[in-house]
């Protein structure tokens, strides 16, 4: 079982940066595929940025390319999302999810919440 703890959201101004932690535990997720995703108040949950199990294979929705990063450090059992550039339409619930490669992502943080005020 993996265990997923996300931290590091808070409150910004527009144009400000912010870095997402996920933190694992119960068992290393070195060999899983790993994902943010985000949900805003009245709209369903978005696929933000993955990242491959080795860390060579990254993808990022349209609305985030060119100013977030998602990285990993499988030593520290932790993934990261660096948000820079950050404009109000960013404020959401973020979570972090792991998955088998092949499978659905299976678990899931409690999320963190990120406000963008203009």
């Amino acid at each position: 079982q993996v265990q997923l703890v996300e931290s590091g959201g808070g409150l910004v101004q527009a144009g400000g940066s912010l870095r997402l932690s996920c933190a694992a535990s119960g068992r290393s997720v070195s060999y899983y595929d790993m994902g943010w995703f985000r949900q805003a108040p009245g709209k369903e949950r978005e696929l933000v940025a993955t990242i491959s199990w080795s860390g060579g294979s990254t993808y990022y929705a349209d609305s985030v390319k060119g100013r977030f990063t998602i990285s990993r450090d499988n030593a520290k059992n932790t993934v990261y999302l660096q948000m820079n550039s950050l404009k109000p339409e960013d404020t959401a619930v973020y979570y972090c999810a792991a998955r088998v490669r092949g499978r659905s992502y299976d678990y899931w943080g409690q999320g963190t919440q990120v406000t963008v005020s203009s």
